[in-house]
């Protein structure tokens, strides 16, 4: 993310950043009108995908603790570290049983979510109406 971001910024031009000094912009200005704008239409798809494969990380959760420790008293194979995907993983198969049914509607949600969150994070970014001029 961060080679990408520095690749991403050398390839603003120089000729912006001088034009703006002349009108006697200060870094901040610089930063929201030119730097900002320029690296977000390249960045929102990395972004996007990232929040993605972080929200979805199955793998470190299963690998570093598999969810445990559990949570006491409860009658939901819950555990503190778990994530939505790794507590669905344990719903349909290790702990409660094959509980294909509640853990295909968890994951349906996991999806909605993920969606929802992509969609308004393309609205934000206007991605989707830049492409469409």
């Amino acid at each position: 993310m961060m080679v990408i971001c520095m690749g991403l910024i050398k390839a603003i031009p120089a000729d912006l950043y001088e034009a703006s000094a002349v009108a006697g912009a200060g870094p901040l200005t610089n930063f929201w009108s030119i730097t900002l704008p320029l690296i977000m239409k390249p960045l929102t798809p990395l972004l996007i995908s990232s929040f993605a494969f972080n929200f979805n990380n199955f793998v470190l959760i299963s690998l570093l603790t598999g969810g445990r420790p559990d949570f006491i008293d409860t009658s939901v194979p819950a555990g503190t570290t778990d994530l939505l995907v790794s507590y669905t993983y344990r719903i349909a198969f290790q702990d409660s049983g094959q509980n294909y049914g509640t853990a295909a509607a968890i994951s349906t949600v996991i999806f909605l979510m993920v969606a929802a969150v992509s969609l308004v994070q393309m609205r934000f970014t206007k991605v989707v109406e830049d492409e469409k001029r």
